[in-house]
């Protein structure tokens, strides 16, 4: 270690990855007074390929951390389509979460973000690969663009396990769900739509169901994001073309949001479900990087904003005890709903299983309700009411039978 010591810059919390999980913590951290330096790989002004959808919740942490929305197209709920049943619905009212959504494609979204840490005192440095520094198992800081920075605490929010996290054991659980999706642009005069919508029946080149849904999310600029994703847990998904899935379910979208040709080449991306480590000495990882995504919708961005938030306090207040604190209390908070997902999308793996579940997901309102929930990210440990006892349930139904799901798993 010493030979890397020398010229080190001290700060109180390096962050690793400028996307929203690392702003807020950068944020967070700046207004408290802390030194904060972020590292991202990419030039700023990048594009994240994203769904661009931002649930309630997402909504709640931008304003907790004072993000300005203006820019962003306001969402009022959640149109879901399951062959010829549609349920429009509004968001809930009067809970934790603010009882609107939004649209803000992820460049305009991850400028504001990381603008607002710049503007709070931390030092981001673009284009710059940073890599953690070890001593023996503990994390002491990185090396980037040839220098050397020194911290009590690390924050790893590189998305999509990487090199950093090949370097800490904290890649993607193998045996454990993950998803994949695609997604452009189009234009469309239904841009300024109030609602986002999914369609929760698509099917593969084969006529399989696919466990996933594609969506139209218009972003009131003129455009709408259309895409679709799917779980790792159906027949057929290492043969899964997303580029033929995107066609079928843009056939189907067409004609009712009146599209115009894709805007751009449509891009893919991996969504990780699980980590094997979120934390250790010296260190955390947050949002994508910590496999903080709900299975049943793809969507992490809220999760990243309050992980992000949380590990910048816990940092400043003890870097000693933050890694453990913050894997107890994120653990608190969302490992008994993200393990319900992961056991929910081995189930519906199976086509009959989920041929059927789907009637049953807006089969009546107050179903559609609690799906809705589920699909904003509004459900949790916390969560009261009717959501959250069926949430209870169904967790333990799925616990008991996780292991047959598992065995009988329908994936080829």
């Amino acid at each position: 270690m010493d030979s890397v010591s020398v010229g080190a810059k001290e700060v109180d919390l390096i962050v690793i990855g400028a996307g929203p999980a690392g702003a807020a913590a950068g944020i967070q951290a700046a207004r408290a007074g802390g030194r904060v330096v972020v590292f991202d790989k990419a030039p700023y002004g990048r594009d994240k390929v994203c769904g661009d959808g931002l649930t309630p919740r997402a909504v709640g942490a931008l304003n907790e951390l004072k993000i300005d929305l203006d820019d962003a197209h306001h969402i009022d709920g959640l149109r879901m389509i399951a062959n010829n049943t549609v349920r429009q619905l509004p968001w809930p009212s009067g809970g934790r979460f603010p009882s609107h959504g939004a649209v803000w494609p992820r460049r305009r979204l991850d400028a504001a973000l990381i603008d607002a840490a710049s503007a709070a005192g931390a030092e981001v440095i673009w284009e710059t690969e940073a890599l953690p520094i070890l001593d023996g198992s503990r994390v002491v800081g990185v090396t980037a663009g040839g220098a050397t920075w020194h911290a009590p605490m690390t924050v790893v929010a590189t998305g999509a396990p990487g090199a950093v996290a090949r370097m800490l054991g904290a890649e993607r659980v193998a045996d454990e769900p993950f998803g994949l999706a695609i997604r452009a642009y189009a234009e469309s005069p239904r841009h300024a739509d109030r609602h986002l919508e999914a369609c929760l029946t698509l099917r593969d080149d084969n006529g399989t169901p696919v466990p996933g849904y594609g969506w139209m999310f218009p972003a009131g600029d003129g455009t709408v994001n259309i895409g679709v994703g799917a779980l790792s847990t159906m027949k057929g998904f290492k043969s899964l073309n997303l580029n033929n899935l995107l066609d079928s379910y843009r056939d189907m979208v067409t004609e009712p949001w009146g599209l115009g040709p894709y805007l751009e080449r449509p891009r893919a991306w991996r969504l990780p479900m699980s980590a094997q480590k979120r934390h250790g000495d010296g260190w955390v990882a947050i949002g994508d990087a910590a496999g903080l995504i709900n299975p049943m919708n793809g969507e992490g961005i809220d999760y990243g904003l309050e992980s992000g938030m949380l590990a910048a306090d816990l940092s400043l207040a003890n870097p000693a005890t933050a890694p453990a604190t913050y894997d107890q209390q994120i653990g608190e908070r969302f490992d008994g709903f993200l393990a319900t997902g992961r056991r929910f999308s081995f189930l519906i793996g199976h086509p009959f299983i989920l041929k059927n579940g789907l009637r049953m997901a807006v089969g009546t309102e107050a179903i559609a309700n609690i799906t809705l929930q589920v699909m904003g990210n509004l459900v949790d440990s916390n969560t009261p009411g009717a959501a959250g006892k069926v949430f209870a349930a169904t967790d333990k139904a799925l616990a008991l039978v996780d292991p047959v799901l598992r065995r009988t798993r329908a994936a080829a």
